[in-house]
C-alpha cells in the first residue's frame, strides 16, 4: 500500500482495505459533474487510500471561498503559538464543538492528537463559528487523506469559507443547526411516514431524538460508511446528508421497530443501531436507500431551512440557550396541554397526532380556538370573520354520523379577497387533509410523493413570476415561497395538481381536480367529500354529510402568548 505520502495519522492495522488496494483505481480523469456524481455513489475511489486522498484534495480546492481564506503556511504560522508545548490531550477544545467525543475512528495516537490541533487553530482562524459539533469528525476524517497537519487545516478551512451561496457545506451557528434539525424534522414526517409515527408514539420530544440526525451521521457512523457518505457530499453537497439520515431512520424503523422501545431510550437505541450497522446494512444498501428517497430539489430544501430558520429567530432562539429551548421546543406530546386544551371534535391524543404532521417551525406553537361553531354560530361569513388575519390554521370536522376528519390549511383565508368575487384556489402545497374517525389517514399534495408529475421551474421564471407583485417585504429571499411549495416553482401537468384551498360568499372548497376532498356550503350546515387530484385522496367521511361540530385552530407562540404567524407569505 502506497502510504507514504497520505497515511501517516492512520492505524492500518484498524482500515478496512480487504486487500483490494493493489487493484484500486490509481487516477481520476473525470471532470463532468454527472459522471463524477455516479462513481462518487458507486464508491470508484473507496477501495484506494491514495486515490481517495488526491480526489478529496481536488474537491475541496475546487470549493469557491472567501478571497482571504487561512493555507497551510498560516497553520504553521500559528500552530506553534497555540499549542506550544503543552500535552495535547489536557488542551480544551473550543466550545463550539458542544463538549462532544472526538471520534479517533482509524487514527494513530499522532493522529488523535492531531485533530485537537487542528480544532484549536480553527478557532483561532474562525472566530465566527459559534457552533459547530460535526468539526471534529470533518477533522478526523480528513486527517486520514492528508499528508500532514497543515494540509489538513487548509482543507477544513476551505469547507468553512465555502461564499458558494448556492452551497450549504457545514452548520456553523446554534441557528443553522437548529434549522437543520427542524428541517430534518419535517423531510422525516413527509418522506418517512412509518419511522416518524413510531417516533411520536415512543417520544414526548421528536424534534429532540431528530436534533441527533448530524451525531448519527458524524459520530455514529462507522469508518467506512461516514467515508462513503463524505465522498458523496463532497460532490453533490448538504442534501447528501439528509438522503443519508432519512435512510438510517428507514432502516431502524424495518429492523428494530417491532422491538419494544420507551422513551427515555429512543435516542440511545438510535445511536447503538448506528453504530453497529454493519451487522445488517451494507455500505451500498445505505447509499442505495438514501438515493432511492425522492427529495424535493436543493433549491426547495433551502427554502424549507431558511424558513426554519426565520420562526427561530423570530422566538430569539439564535445562541445555544438549552433552557429557553427546553420551553419553548415543546413538540407533539407538549405543545398540546392536556390540562389546557379543550375540544369538541378530538382528543388531546388526536390533536397530538396531527400535530406531529405540521410544520417543525409551527409545531413549536400550541393551538389556539379561533372559530367555533358551537360559539360563534353556523354562518360562513362569522368563519371568516374568526379566521382571517390567521395563517396557518387547522380546520377540524365531526359529522352527525360522528365522522372526524379535516385540513391544515396553508394560506390566509383572507388571500381570497385578491380575485375579486371570483372562486379562485389560492395556498401552498404545505396543505393536508386526514381524517381521524373512523380510521386515521393523511393525505398530502400529490406532488411530494410523486415528484415527477410537476418539474422545478427554472430560477428565470421564478423571478418573472415574482416581479409582478414583488413587495418590499417580499424581496426578502425567505418570503418568496412556502415549503412545500408555491407552485409557480413548479411545471405541473394542470391546475387540479394545485387547487390547494378556495372560499367565497357561497362555500368553502378544500382540494379539486375531479373532485373536491371538502366542500362546505355557505350555511355551514351541509358538505360534500370525495377523491380530488390535489390531494389524490379517497372520501374523508361520508361522501355527503351533516355538520355537527366544526372548530377552526391557530397557532399560539408558547414563550409569549403571541399567535404564531408564518415566516412566509
Amino acid at each position: 500500500m502506497d502510504d507514504t505520502e497520505y497515511g501517516r495519522f492512520v492505524d492500518w492495522d484498524k482500515m478496512e482495505t480487504g486487500g483490494q488496494e493493489q487493484s484500486s483505481p490509481k487516477v481520476l480523469n473525470c471532470t463532468d459533474f454527472q459522471e463524477l456524481k455516479q462513481l462518487s455513489r458507486q464508491g470508484y475511489w473507496a477501495k484506494s487510500h491514495s486515490l481517495r486522498a488526491k480526489v478529496y484534495q481536488k474537491l475541496i480546492k475546487d470549493i469557491p471561498c472567501r478571497t482571504v481564506t487561512p493555507d497551510a503556511s498560516v497553520y504553521r504560522d500559528i500552530v506553534g503559538k497555540i499549542v506550544g508545548k503543552k500535552n495535547v490531550s489536557t488542551l480544551h477544545l473550543p466550545e463550539f464543538v458542544d463538549d462532544r467525543e472526538v471520534p479517533s475512528y482509524c487514527l494513530n495516537t499522532e493522529g488523535i492528537g492531531a485533530v485537537r490541533k487542528i480544532l484549536l487553530c480553527i478557532s483561532n482562524q474562525f472566530p465566527d463559528i459559534s457552533f459547530c459539533p460535526v468539526l471534529p469528525s470533518i477533522v478526523a476524517l480528513l486527517l486520514h487523506y492528508s499528508q500532514d497537519e497543515a494540509e489538513c487545516f487548509e482543507s477544513v478551512s476551505r469547507i468553512l469559507a465555502c461564499n458558494d451561496p448556492s452551497r450549504r457545506l457545514v452548520d456553523q451557528t446554534f441557528l443553522a443547526f437548529e434549522s437543520s434539525c427542524m428541517t430534518f424534522g419535517d423531510l422525516a414526517g413527509k418522506y418517512c411516514q412509518g419511522p416518524h409515527k413510531l417516533m411520536v408514539a415512543v417520544s414526548e420530544d421528536v424534534l429532540e431524538v431528530y436534533s441527533d440526525w448530524q451525531r448519527w451521521l458524524f459520530g455514529d457512523l462507522p469508518f467506512t460508511y461516514v467515508a462513503r457518505v463524505f465522498d458523496v457530499f463532497l460532490v453533490e453537497g448538504y442534501k447528501v446528508l439528509f438522503r443519508v439520515a432519512l435512510a438510517l431512520l428507514k432502516f431502524f424503523h424495518k429492523i428494530r421497530g417491532g422491538q419494544p422501545m420507551e422513551s427515555s431510550n429512543v435516542k440511545r437505541d438510535i445511536q447503538a443501531f448506528v453504530r453497529d450497522i454493519s451487522k445488517s446494512v451494507s455500505p451500498e444498501k445505505l447509499l442505495e436507500k438514501a438515493f432511492a428517497i425522492r427529495l424535493f430539489s436543493r433549491k426547495e430544501i433551502h427554502l424549507l431551512q431558511m424558513a426554519n430558520e426565520k420562526a427561530l429567530q423570530q422566538k430569539g432562539i439564535t445562541v445555544k440557550q438549552k433552557s429557553l429551548l427546553i420551553s419553548d421546543r415543546q413538540n407533539v406530546h407538549l405543545a398540546v396541554h392536556a390540562e389546557n386544551f379543550k375540544s369538541e371534535i378530538v382528543s388531546v391524543k388526536e390533536m397530538r397526532d396531527i400535530w406531529s404532521w405540521i410544520p417543525e417551525r409551527f409545531a413549536l406553537c400550541q393551538p389556539l380556538l379561533l372559530y367555533t361553531n358551537q360559539e360563534h354560530g353556523n354562518s360562513l361569513n362569522r368563519f371568516y370573520l374568526h379566521c382571517e388575519g390567521h395563517e396557518p390554521t387547522l380546520l377540524l370536522i365531526k359529522t352527525s354520523k360522528q365522522e372526524v376528519c379535516g385540513a391544515y390549511l396553508s394560506t390566509d383565508w383572507s388571500t381570497r379577497r385578491r380575485s375579486g368575487n371570483a372562486l379562485s384556489f389560492f395556498g401552498t402545497g404545505e396543505c393536508f387533509v386526514f381524517r381521524l374517525q373512523p380510521e386515521v389517514e393523511r393525505y398530502e399534495w400529490v406532488i411530494i410523493k410523486h415528484p415527477e408529475l410537476g418539474r422545478v421551474a427554472s430560477a428565470a421564471a421564478d423571478e418573472e413570476s415574482n416581479s409582478s407583485h414583488e413587495t418590499p417585504e417580499s424581496s426578502d429571499p425567505s418570503n418568496r415561497l412556502s415549503p412545500f411549495l408555491a407552485t409557480r416553482h413548479f411545471n405541473l401537468p394542470s391546475k387540479t395538481a394545485s387547487m390547494f384551498m378556495a372560499g367565497s360568499t357561497e362555500c368553502i372548497i378544500i382540494g379539486g381536480g375531479d373532485g373536491q376532498a371538502l366542500f362546505l356550503d355557505s350555511d355551514m350546515n351541509y358538505g360534500r367529500s370525495s377523491h380530488c387530484n390535489t390531494f389524490n385522496n379517497q372520501p374523508l367521511c361520508s361522501e355527503t354529510f351533516q355538520i355537527a361540530t366544526i372548530e377552526v385552530w391557530g397557532f399560539k407562540d408558547n414563550l409569549n402568548g403571541e399567535e404564531c404567524s408564518s415566516a412566509l407569505p
